[in-house]
């Protein structure tokens, strides 16, 4: 293989601590997404070599990671591939992903390096690469990160025990720096929403949100501080991933997806740490919220009349518009997201853009950032917003010292503070969302599913095909970012179909989603996507 050694977010695998050369490293992630120290020494040379896409001045590197068995191995191992080759290494400590942003600009670094694998199992680990601005790795810059790798691979580098175990060590070792930065950062990102949206003492004092408010924050960075943060600010709160056995582990927003519901029953016998300890509340009343590991994408749990549901990434992003609506929006939504939402969004400004973006929170900030790759500038916080339903809601972080600079990240912490700030329970009922069903063929062979096999070119054909039986005008549509994604969009007057199909960048599944206007009646759409579904399986599981 020859390609990019990145996926959706990076790069993520099972990390093993054997010791091997970079040929067996290299052909262990490829065959058998298994992740070691050796990978991770050949990979930091390499980030040394490629200049990021809009890289900063100097040769500063920060490094954070989240408390996963063997990231202490992988940081020493990129540490020393970073030395290796000149660069100045700062490390930052246990931190979220969203901290790891803030580091970089608040560090004049040149790159950013998050050891993580997100939302993973704890048994997984990775690497997310954050340029200058904050943003993450391009495509193109992947592809030569990923040369660069080989071409090394090949080379003859020895390194003396010695200097070997030196150059594992930091230059700089600010490990209590996150601590505070991240919780201080948060306070004056609570202050701009409250500008934007106002305070939550109406709501709260409606009983919207049950008090205690459970808080679920996957036993990740942000559950020695958040609750306790939102405590001091008016509204109780309860940590309950202490329950949980590790980081990802029966906790957290990994395990819930877009508009999934439970009864009451269902959540008191799951094991889930937030699902079992919520407490019945009235109808429409927020009861909990969950973060995912590493701390960069946040879900909502409403009280349902029997149960529960998942608010998710559209709902929050709507009340967010909904809530600031004195200007237009700027917005970016993934194909993921709900058609309806962006129609819901469109019209309540003519001015409003909308850009529909690939999976992933990086796409939605390449979206809304400027063409330059440089700081969105402005005065006051700029009207912009990224939505995946899966609870990545990406909205601007003011610089750290330079006046009128913002980025763009995604922290599930900014997120529930600000969707709690906007939150009027009556908001909702403007929000008429649409319908969509997901479903993945796990255990994919992926390799099988690219835009010139036969398999692509026959499903394309056959839903177009099916749309337009329908009474729809179709067309395939192409997101940058996703090469082999299979996107057909269909238009009936005021009404859109939309079937997505696209390959895991982390897991071995390819999935495919319809999404439908709330006016059309979903059962040939179920029908079409379980034909697709049948066809796929025996293509990409087959021998």
């Amino acid at each position: 293989m020859s390609g990019s050694f990145f996926g959706t977010d990076g790069i993520r695998g099972e990390t093993t601590l054997r010791e091997m050369d970079e040929d067996e490293a290299i052909a262990l992630l490829e065959q058998e997404r298994s992740l070691s120290p050796a990978f991770m020494r050949v990979l930091g040379e390499a980030l040394s070599h490629v200049q990021p896409e809009f890289p900063g001045s100097g040769s500063t590197v920060v490094i954070g990671w989240d408390e996963r068995p063997h990231n202490a191995e992988l940081v020493g191992a990129l540490t020393l591939g970073l030395r290796l080759t000149g660069s100045r290494v700062i490390h930052i400590g246990v931190c979220a992903t969203p901290t790891l942003h803030h580091a970089v600009l608040a560090f004049d670094a040149r790159m950013g390096c998050m050891i993580t694998a997100s939302h993973n199992p704890v048994s997984d680990s990775g690497i997310k690469v954050f340029n200058a601005y904050g943003y993450k790795t391009t495509r193109a810059n992947e592809l030569e990160i990923s040369r660069t790798l080989r071409q090394l691979a090949e080379e003859d580098r020895e390194v003396d025990a010695s200097d070997r175990n030196a150059l594992q060590q930091a230059d700089e070792t600010p490990l209590e720096w996150a601590t505070a930065a991240h919780p201080s950062w948060l306070e004056q990102r609570f202050a701009l929403f409250e500008d934007i949206f106002g305070g939550w003492g109406e709501s709260r004092q409606r009983g919207a949100f049950a008090t205690p408010f459970l808080v679920d924050s996957a036993s990740g960075f942000a559950s020695s501080w958040l609750a306790q943060w939102l405590t001091e600010r008016g509204l109780p709160c309860e940590e309950v991933s202490g329950y949980a056995p590790a980081l990802n582990a029966d906790c957290g927003a990994g395990d819930f997806s877009p508009t999934q519901t439970w009864t009451h029953e269902e959540a008191a016998a799951s094991s889930h740490a937030l699902l079992k300890r919520l407490v019945p509340g009235p109808e429409g009343q927020w009861v909990g919220a969950a973060l995912d590991g590493d701390g960069d994408r946040c879900l909502i749990i409403e009280a349902t009349r029997d149960g529960y549901k998942v608010v998710d990434g559209d709902a929050m992003a709507a009340i967010l518009m909904a809530a600031g609506h004195q200007e237009a929006w700027m917005f970016g939504a993934s194909i993921e997201s709900d058609v309806a939402l962006m129609g819901y969004i469109a019209s309540l400004h003519d001015s409003t853009k909308c850009f529909e973006t690939a999976v992933g929170d990086r796409w939605l900030s390449f979206a809304l950032r400027p063409q330059n790759g440089g700081w969105l500038k402005s005065a006051s916080m700029p009207k912009a917003c990224g939505i995946e339903d899966s609870g990545h809601v990406v909205l601007p972080a003011p610089h750290p010292s330079l006046e009128n600079k913002w980025s763009l990240v995604g922290d599930g912490s900014a997120t529930l503070c600000a969707v709690l700030l906007a939150a009027d329970r009556g908001m909702l009922h403007g929000f008429e969302r649409g319908w969509k069903q997901r479903v993945s063929i796990k255990e994919s062979q992926r390799e099988r599913w690219h835009a010139d096999a036969g398999i692509f070119r026959s499903t394309c054909s056959t839903i177009l095909s099916a749309f337009t039986e329908l009474g729809f005008s179709a067309e395939r549509r192409y997101v940058e970012g996703e090469e082999n994604l299979l996107l057909v969009h269909g238009v009936n007057g005021e009404d859109v179909v939309s079937f997505g199909i696209r390959n895991s960048g982390t897991q071995a599944k390819t999935s495919l989603s319809i999404r439908l206007s709330p006016s059309l009646d979903s059962t040939p759409f179920v029908e079409l996507l379980d034909e697709v579904q049948a066809t796929l399986k025996a293509v990409l599981q087959g021998d």
